[in-house]
């Protein structure tokens, strides 16, 4: 089909005066799983992974993806002929070396402007520079090429109660419209879902595992507007943000209204965010303040309604988890367990819990070597039978009513090997690292990441990924700006009291195991004295962590009383939730060592 599709598409770029068209895998928010009627790359291409950009010229067709994906898309893609690059092998073009090589003189390149950032286009801009190509941005070939294609997702919007955000959406316009006074602007674009849904407190399920509403927001010193589908809102809702001052318009008015800006006024945007479609009806003339979000940090500090909250959504969590963890192990080996079913289990569990929503994110179970793939996603081709031996890894999480939750246990379904236990046990005291440490204010993310990677490091080990990230509170599971990696890059925001992130250590070897110990944590103050002012963490995830995968002999004496009061702590506060036979199971889970 992919054959026929290209050609399609060919055919109307041929008709635009188009040279290469592109089709990456973003919506219009640049959301981390854009809903069906986004997902053009696949129809077309037929490679079906989360991650991935399609290219196409009169002559060649590429395929870029990472590689989590190198196995599937060789395999999706053979007969198609669209070429796999495999993005960061060596020797593989960029995209952007791709066009610049590929792309004739004045040529033009197309793409739906809608899903690409200002950020990235401008790169595009200056990569093509020297061949003087055009662009065209304005409109989406895919809706010519894919016929029946999905609707645009359009779940209804609900409000969430001060009970729950901790803070009225006119407190967080005061704090917003004072920060785009700092920076001298007089209006705020604001494309990003989870902003949005935090500054207005609405939730929806437009996108999955995201409990937002497709939308864009503007507002000025006197006006809050929010463009929606009209069809999302009911009366009632209408009604109750009218009555707090903000005015819904239809979801593609925005692009009419950026083009009404005065050139007298200043507008901040975060350009990362933007979508370089709507950054082009800007007025010539009107000064723009390229900066993050105000939103995105004040999002981040959870307050301290949030933050009760918080803890009360991960005992619920918690006591689903321990369930599934006690099931598992006392059925391992008696009867037939396979990653999608111990999954679909533990997503049981959460269901039973009062306030529960959803899945916070598409949970990862990984038995023995699937489990090196840190991104791995079982499905009916590749789910795998667990055995009474190894381990079984498994990250997942809830959205509750009462926030987010993220974790990540490796368990030892059976028999251990000397190195895996020792892996495992580099990797949990990496976790306790973090958890335990006590920093000034003003460290980064990437100043406390060796807390998480020293014990690793000793042995000359280390993991291909952040040891922590950001997480929203009845939003997105993953959430910026804090990031804890030593990259300085990408771990430049200084943690600040409030924050909610994952301490998330692990270690990957491919065709054997994985490993991955996951908590998360709040970051509260400590103390202050002469020597400055001090933070620490508060572990709010309550689980407990596999003691039978566990090489005593490294662990010292404070990592050993760590373990030994976090333990206590998972059985005071989760017990009650579990029946008799759970308890009991639990008691011994949590024992003093």
């Amino acid at each position: 089909m992919s054959r026929k599709t290209i050609e399609n598409l060919r055919y109307y770029m041929n008709e635009a005066g188009v040279d290469a068209w592109m089709v990456n895998s973003a919506d219009y928010h640049d959301s981390e799983y854009p809903g069906d009627y986004f997902k053009l790359r696949s129809y077309l291409s037929g490679f079906t992974g989360s991650a991935g950009t399609l290219v196409v010229t009169a002559e060649e067709a590429g395929l870029w993806t990472d590689g989590r994906y190198f196995v599937q898309a060789e395999k999706q893609l053979r007969g198609s002929g669209i070429t796999l690059y495999r993005s960061g092998e060596k020797g593989v073009p960029t995209i952007n070396e791709f066009l610049a090589e590929k792309l004739p003189e004045n040529g033009c390149l197309g793409f739906d402007g809608k899903t690409v950032s200002q950020e990235a286009y401008m790169d595009l801009q200056k990569c093509l520079e020297k061949k003087h190509i055009r662009f065209s941005l304005m409109e989406d070939l895919g809706n010519k090429v894919w016929i029946d294609r999905p609707a645009l997702s359009c779940s209804r919007i609900w409000l969430l109660d001060p009970e729950y955000s901790g803070m009225d959406t006119a407190e967080k316009l005061k704090r917003v419209r004072a920060a785009m006074k700092e920076k001298e602007a007089a209006v705020h674009i604001l494309t990003s879902l989870d902003d949005i849904a935090w500054l207005y407190n609405l939730r929806g399920s437009d996108v999955e595992c995201n409990p937002v509403i497709l939308s864009y927001a503007v507002i000025t010193e006197k006006e809050a507007i929010l463009f929606v589908q009209d069809q999302a809102v009911e009366d009632s809702v209408r009604s109750a943000l009218t009555a707090q001052g903000i005015r819904i318009c239809s979801y593609e008015d925005i692009y009419s209204y950026v083009e009404t800006i005065s050139d007298q006024d200043t507008v901040l945007l975060d350009s990362k965010r933007v979508n370089c479609a709507l950054y082009a009806r800007i007025p010539v003339g009107v000064s723009v303040v390229n900066d993050q979000n105000p939103e995105t940090l004040f999002k981040a500090i959870k307050n301290p309604v949030e933050q009760e909250n918080i803890r009360k959504a991960h005992i619920k969590d918690g006591a689903a988890v321990t369930k599934f963890i006690c099931w598992l192990k006392k059925n391992i080996g008696k009867i037939p367990i396979t990653e999608m079913s111990a999954a679909a289990y533990l997503d049981g569990k959460r269901a039973e819990q009062e306030g529960y929503l959803d899945r916070s994110f598409p949970t990862i179970a990984a038995y023995e070597s699937n489990a090196a793939m840190c991104h791995y996603s079982a499905t009916e081709e590749t789910d795998t039978e667990l055995k009474p031996e190894g381990f079984f890894l498994v990250d997942s999480g809830g959205q509750y009513l009462e926030g987010t939750t993220d974790i990540t246990r490796t368990i030892a379904v059976g028999p251990l090997t000397d190195k895996q236990k020792l892996h495992f046990t580099l990797v949990l005291k990496g976790m306790i690292g973090l958890a335990s440490c006590k920093f000034l204010y003003g460290c980064t993310g990437a100043n406390l990441d060796v807390w998480a990677r020293a014990p690793l490091w000793k042995y000359g080990l280390d993991f291909n990924h952040g040891t922590g990230h950001g997480v929203g509170y009845l939003l997105n599971v993953h959430e910026g700006p804090v990031r804890i990696h030593w990259n300085g890059k990408r771990g430049t925001q200084v943690v600040e009291p409030g924050i909610l992130t994952s301490d998330e250590p692990g270690l990957y070897l491919e065709g054997e195991y994985g490993i991955r110990t996951e908590n998360l944590l709040i970051c509260q103050e400590a103390e202050t004295n002469e020597f400055g002012r001090f933070l620490e963490f508060e572990t709010v995830t309550m689980a407990p962590i596999d003691k039978d995968a566990i090489d005593w002999s490294l662990m010292t004496a404070e990592e050993i009383e760590w373990l030994n009061q976090y333990h206590q702590k998972v059985y005071d506060t989760i017990s009650p939730a579990l029946n008799e036979e759970e308890r009991n199971w639990l008691k011994e889970a949590c024992g003093r060592v």
